[in-house]
């Protein structure tokens, strides 16, 4: 069958066989009368009387997504599948849709399933206290409410990930003989172990299970913690009836040690192990790390990563505030906030009342990161301890960037970057602060896992954050330029506050020169036929 995508603005929830009761549905099939038109002109700008009366109806429930469906190559057999939010009156809408005189017929697309269970629920002892992953509203730390996850169990459904997928844990290392990591740690299969030689070349020697940059040794066993707990939110093994289970179940773990036993490190260590990683075919890097200082170097290792096609993952820090911290505010990476089992941005953690989860116009998503269960690194038998920060948060991230390598390993880091921004839930969280479309509280949202595995590529009708314009240079000494596409409407600049300093009205051009005198990373908005999409520019002089 063939597939063609008219809108993929995809905001469904659990609603399809892996998480919905009986034949209810949210989605219906519907089949236009010959020479019909429709479901074509669906700008939200465009007059009625321009419009089909099916594309009037499709705007008048607020439909989500349409994917026109063709049949076998004899029966040439054209239909549509139009998805509703969740709640909508299916019954109303088919009814509407006769009422045109354009269609054929229209019904529910009704929901079968297997004799199997409906989603991926592990046997892992201790998978109750990850609330992170599957929330019930019963985490007892803390509030919770239920629905306050990332949706995993429908997202494994999908895809478990895969074994030649490797991710980075740039941290403090990581215990590698604890059982939740049996068969997951990368190893370098052209490395001998133990006979004192550089076997490939690289600059390392016997570095068969990755290198600790802090002690300049083959051996990144942690001596913090922090890096067992951020390599076991990843890649924890999962159901092996013991422990806790990672966002990804297959990935290989490269662990590099970038931070001493205090939790401290140099950029020199960070960049060397950007480099190593890149170099020895990690896909993801999570870096739950930062620095309030810019660097030429740490920059460059960024741009060495995401030229290579590694996605890079970083947390925004916890100091509550909109400071800036390297490398979270260079371009191109997914800088990630933290969440609490409420959905509420944490403010502050639970282990310090002026701690709190940074934000700032260089956020891209949000994700759980307050009482985060997991492993310890002194043994193998406790699995009592929790962390929060948007450490924790950053590697529910990676682990999801992951497996969407996995689920198809074309995919490029940019568009990796845009599936998990542009299918995160938006206006979840504080509603102070999680307002419609992008802030810089929440970013594009809380990360959703079975809607990134979800998505599929086709044109946008959203708010999405697949960029239509470009800005050069960037970063910028001061002056620089946003190019867009005919029929752009207003370009504006956010300061990190998310104040506007300046816009500028673009009607009828494709191009607009901005000066901005002031060092800091800034966040443009440019709109277009009811659309804001944003990128973030660096400004350093």
């Amino acid at each position: 069958m063939k597939h063609f995508y008219l809108f993929v603005f995809f905001l469904l929830t659990s609603t399809l066989s892996f998480g919905q009761q009986g034949n209810e549905t949210d989605r219906i099939i519907v089949k236009l009368q010959h020479g019909a038109t429709g479901f074509f002109q669906a700008s939200e700008n465009q007059k009625s009387s321009n419009r089909s009366k099916v594309d009037v109806v499709t705007q008048q429930f607020h439909a989500l997504r349409i994917t026109q469906q063709s049949t076998g190559i004899k029966s040439k057999q054209v239909f549509y599948v139009i998805s509703f939010p969740a709640g909508t009156n299916i019954q109303e809408v088919i009814e509407a849709y006769y009422q045109t005189g354009e269609i054929d017929y229209a019904e529910p697309d009704y929901i079968g399933s297997s004799a199997g269970v409906k989603a991926d629920v592990p046997n892992d002892t201790y998978y109750s206290r990850q609330w992170s992953l599957k929330n019930n509203g019963t985490f007892t730390a803390t509030p919770s409410i239920p629905g306050a996850d990332i949706d995993m169990e429908n997202a494994w459904a999908i895809e478990q990930g895969s074994s030649t997928v490797v991710v980075g844990i740039i941290d403090t290392g990581a215990k590698l003989d604890h059982p939740e990591f049996n068969g997951r740690i990368w190893t370098n299969d052209h490395e001998t172990a133990g006979n004192g030689i550089d076997d490939d070349n690289n600059g390392y020697v016997d570095d068969v299970k990755g290198w600790d940059f802090a002690n300049t040794d083959k051996n990144p066993t942690d001596d913090n913690g922090h890096g067992t707990n951020v390599a076991g939110i990843v890649g924890s093994k999962g159901n092996n009836s013991m422990g806790y289970t990672g966002v990804d179940r297959n990935c290989k773990l490269m662990i590099l040690k970038v931070l001493d036993n205090q939790g401290s490190g140099y950029y020199s260590w960070w960049t060397d192990a950007i480099y190593y990683a890149v170099d020895n075919g990690a896909k993801v890097l999570n870096m739950s790390l930062g620095g309030s200082s810019n660097s030429t170097t740490l920059q460059d290792a960024i741009n060495y990563a995401l030229t290579h096609n590694v996605v890079v993952v970083v947390c925004m820090m916890n100091t509550n505030s909109n400071a800036l911290y390297y490398p979270a505010v260079l371009p191109g990476v997914i800088a990630v906030g933290s969440t609490n089992p409420t959905d509420y941005r944490t403010s502050p953690f639970f282990w310090s009342p002026s701690s709190g989860s940074n934000f700032g116009s260089h956020i891209s998503v949000v994700a759980p990161g307050n009482y985060i269960y997991g492993l310890n690194h002194l043994t193998n038998n406790n699995f009592g301890t929790y962390w929060g920060g948007t450490s924790q948060a950053t590697p529910h991230v990676a682990g999801l960037a992951a497996l969407l390598f996995a689920q198809d390993n074309n995919r490029t880091n940019a568009q990796i970057k845009s599936i998990i921004e542009s299918t995160a839930e938006d206006q979840v969280g504080n509603p102070t602060e999680d307002v419609l479309g992008w802030d810089q509280y929440y970013g594009y949202g809380r990360i959703n896992a079975y809607r990134a595995l979800s998505h599929t590529t086709g044109i946008s009708t959203g708010n999405l954050n697949n960029t239509y314009f470009s800005v050069f240079p960037n970063p910028t000494h001061e002056s620089f330029t946003v190019v867009f596409p005919m029929g752009a409407q207003h370009v504006q600049i956010f300061n990190s506050l998310g104040e506007s300093i300046q816009s500028a009205a673009v009607q009828g051009k494709t191009s607009q020169q901005f000066h901005l005198s002031d060092n800091g990373v800034y966040s443009i908005q440019v709109s277009m036929e009811g659309e804001i999409r944003s990128q973030k520019i660096i400004v350093c002089r």
